[in-house]
């Protein structure tokens, strides 16, 4: 999923270009002039049905639907890896294809169990007006979403009440079992998840927990070994890698980092070096 950073987007392209991977590329609908977006070994499909994604939003995971639905009409594969266009891989491709067979049926899905309650509660059980605007500046929206979930919390009004939610991060890597359950509960997981708040945090996280795959979760004890990723939280935000992290990085367990900028490509070229 990608929506800017074209430098960075084709150096992630290249440390994944593999004669043994195909690559799906949504762009978001709200990019005019496209990128152009080269391989040499992989194939390369960019889908042509874009989605406007607004953070926040249910959008979000109308464009990771976008992308499972067409790499699933392509073939069945092995696993399935959600990768943000600011992302990189820190393992070289014939690690991450032999940790993929090794442990192949385990379903690498990020959970977060410490005191998300309440979080829970105002994200999915509440109704949120405006979800495709969330970032707005815009005084009265504000003032009308803020007052509409405070209203909500005063009548004790909850919807989902009987849906076990859980939570994590949004970028996972998933068996066909795992992928194909995800699309065939898209019209479950729109209900569901339509005016909430960060859907894309929990959507996955939720379905593995109610099927069948909940058994061969990988982790559920740290979200990033849960998702084999270096994720960079740090006192509860997210931020971007930056050279001062290099030995971090190069030291992690984790298939795939994220997240990366352009301002020092220096630093991004050696964290591209070590997926060689």
């Amino acid at each position: 999923m990608a929506h800017g950073q074209w430098e960075l987007l084709d150096i992630l392209l290249r440390c994944i270009d593999d004669e043994r991977n195909d690559i799906f590329v949504h762009i978001d609908a709200k990019v005019s002039a496209l990128p152009v977006l080269n391989v040499a070994k992989a194939g390369l499909h960019v889908l042509e049905n874009r989605v406007d994604v607004r953070w926040g939003d249910w959008s979000v995971v109308e464009a990771e639907y976008a992308l499972f639905a067409c790499a699933a009409a392509h073939g069945r594969y092995a696993y399935y890896h959600l990768l943000s266009g600011a992302d990189l891989p820190l393992k070289s491709q014939d690690y991450i294809h032999r940790f993929c067979n090794e442990n192949q049926g385990r379903e690498f899905i990020g959970y977060t169990f410490t005191s998300i309650t309440s979080e829970v509660v105002r994200k999915a059980q509440r109704w949120h007006l405006f979800p495709h605007r969330f970032k707005s500046r815009n005084i009265l929206i504000r003032a009308l979403r803020a007052g509409f979930l405070r209203l909500q919390e005063l009548l004790g009004i909850k919807r989902n009440r009987s849906t076990d939610f859980k939570k994590g991060s949004q970028w996972v890597s998933v068996t066909h079992d795992m992928a194909s359950y995800f699309l065939e509960h898209r019209d479950w997981a729109e209900k569901t998840f339509t005016h909430t708040f960060c859907a894309d945090e929990m959507v996955f996280q939720t379905l593995c927990w109610m099927s069948p795959m909940r058994e061969n979760i990988w982790c559920t004890t740290d979200d990033g070994r849960g998702c084999m990723r270096a994720i960079g939280w740090r006192d509860g935000c997210l931020y971007d890698w930056g050279a001062d992290d290099y030995d971090e990085l190069a030291q992690s367990d984790a298939l795939f980092a994220r997240k990366f900028n352009c301002s020092d490509m220096d630093f991004i070229r050696r964290i591209a070096e070590l997926s060689r």
